[in-house]
């Protein structure tokens, strides 16, 4: 099992036809995701990698059958319509993968969302991969390389970081542990799915035994998650490392999401909540992998 994509997932990609979406077209299909139509206005008709590409996703659904996930590519200031489009033709799941995308937007996004039922993860995200089976997004540069890289275990992998979504998961596999799935939430201040939401998935799915964090300062997603925990929605080990010690109140630590203020986000308070509720917190990143093996031997 995975969370959130697998190979069996129909997948439409928004904006197929623009630089990044035929870049990004050609390792989603190279490494085995069911990409079934592509959607950019003004271009139906054509193809990108012999899948058809329509005008709306409207068309994409009535011509392709039904679509699980849509992935957008799409310039930031259209995000939101895009978006909108996807959830209204019934995509249950998106993956926005542009960053600056206003504030404003991502609410309106949000709240069509919950009431059509649907998902999202980022905006501001390089997707999700689950090792052998599907990617979603830009995880892994190239099919090549992501098969290089990631191979099935049974750790998750949830991170605010898109680079170090993909490090953690390089790192692990170093050291002989593979991943169920990579996630990367988002580096924004508000996004579709936080750390808590990929939790829940991950408690769900039957194949993952503990669960890898990278949290930053800023947002309250990782005292969530410590929430869960104590309350006992989560109850796999987790093993996270925060980022942004150093960082004084008023400071932007790398991204959107990740400032200080008002007391409010800061690292020694997240370290200690997680501690509270028995996660293993890492002093460095690189004492992620050595952790890891040790929360899975003590779990047999």
């Amino acid at each position: 099992m995975a969370i959130l994509i697998d190979e069996t997932k129909r997948v439409l990609i928004q904006g197929m036809t623009g630089r990044e979406g035929l870049a990004r077209t050609k390792l989603m299909v190279g490494y085995g995701t069911h990409v079934v139509a592509g959607v950019t206005p003004g271009r139906g008709g054509e193809s990108v990698e012999a899948i058809p590409v329509f005008d709306t996703v409207e068309e994409a659904w009535e011509h392709t059958g039904p679509i699980d996930i849509s992935v957008l590519f799409i310039p930031a200031p259209l995000v939101k319509s895009a978006a909108l489009e996807a959830i209204d033709a019934g995509v249950k799941l998106l993956v926005i993968v542009p960053d600056r995308v206003p504030i404003h937007d991502v609410l309106t996004i949000a709240q069509r969302a919950q009431t059509m039922g649907a998902r999202f993860i980022g905006p501001n995200t390089l997707g999700v991969l689950s090792p052998d089976r599907a990617v979603l997004g830009m995880m892994g540069g190239r099919a090549a390389s992501a098969r290089s890289w990631f191979f099935q275990g049974p750790v998750g992998i949830s991170s605010r970081s898109g680079g170090i979504t993909s490090s953690m998961a390089y790192y692990l596999a170093r050291e002989g542990i593979g991943a169920t799935t990579l996630v990367h939430v988002g580096g924004d201040a508000v996004v579709g799915m936080p750390h808590p939401d990929v939790m829940l998935e991950f408690e769900r799915d039957a194949e993952t035994k503990a669960v890898v964090m990278f949290g930053e300062i800023g947002t309250s997603q990782e005292e969530r998650v410590a929430d869960l925990i104590e309350a006992g929605a989560f109850t796999k080990p987790l093993v996270a490392y925060i980022g942004g010690k150093a960082a004084k109140q008023g400071t932007r630590f790398s991204h959107a999401g990740a400032i200080v203020e008002g007391g409010r986000g800061a690292h020694e308070g997240k370290v200690a909540r997680l501690r509270e509720v028995g996660a293993t917190v890492v002093e460095s990143f690189m004492e992620l992998p050595a952790a890891t093996k040790d929360v899975l031997a003590r779990i047999g």
